[in-house]
């Protein structure tokens, strides 16, 4: 049977590592679950994992910068699979700069630096509603990976304080409430106002190198009028 090899040893079937990779892809299996799959199978990783400073990918931390530098002044970061900072724009002062050192000291879990009490979190206007958007990120990100740093995480999170709200209904807010449509801002609390952004986080497309798949840009952009004119 196509994609299927005969082991010498058993006697038993087993699937080629073509047959692995193609339902690895039908099923959208992150790269590095992808590795671990071939080799639970008895295969090479077919992924590398370079760090981000190797040659080969000059282009793409070259892009990724170009990407931060033509943000601002908006705030923006690229993080990694565990939520840790891996490069930002000068922009993402406006959240760092009244927040306790220590949480700053590399590596820097942006989670961990938006919900610690000694971080962002005492400036956070809609601290539950923005608190609980996170952690059901975080919740789901950490089961559909299986990923016990990330579990461990979560756990850690939930148990600052900061309140508890459901996630927003699906319906549109009120312009006055927030952006008109179904998200969730941030409203933060800075230079003596409140601040409104709403954030879209994208990733690179097409990756063949692990460390390259697992990198995020998450981009916060002005809710409402106000924060433009207060930024711009």
């Amino acid at each position: 049977m196509t994609g299927i090899r005969t082991s010498e040893v058993t006697g038993r079937s087993r699937p080629t590592s073509d047959m692995i990779l193609r339902l690895a892809e039908h099923l959208d299996v992150p790269l590095r679950d992808r590795n671990a799959l071939l080799l639970a199978g008895g295969y090479a990783p077919a992924y590398p994992e370079r760090g981000l400073a190797a040659p080969e990918l000059q282009a793409v931390q070259e892009a990724l910068q170009k990407v931060l530098k033509g943000h601002e002044p908006y705030p923006a970061v690229v993080v990694n699979r565990w939520w840790e900072l891996v490069d930002a724009n000068a922009g993402i002062a406006l959240f760092t700069r009244q927040v306790k050192p220590e949480l700053l000291e590399p590596p820097v879990n942006v989670l961990r630096l938006s919900l610690h009490p000694d971080g962002m979190a005492p400036r956070i206007a809609n601290l539950p509603e923005w608190r609980a958007h996170l952690l059901a990120r975080l919740r789901h990100q950490a089961e559909a990976t299986g990923d016990p740093r990330l579990a461990g995480l979560h756990d850690e999170l939930t148990a600052y304080p900061g309140g508890q709200a459901e996630p927003p209904p699906a319906r549109a807010l009120s312009i006055s409430g927030s952006i008109p449509g179904v998200v969730v801002p941030l409203r933060y609390r800075a230079n003596g106002r409140e601040l409104s952004f709403l954030s879209i986080t994208a990733v690179i497309g097409t990756p063949m190198d692990v460390t390259v798949s697992e990198l995020a840009i998450e981009s916060f952009y002005p809710a409402d009028p106000p924060t433009a004119a207060a930024l711009g």
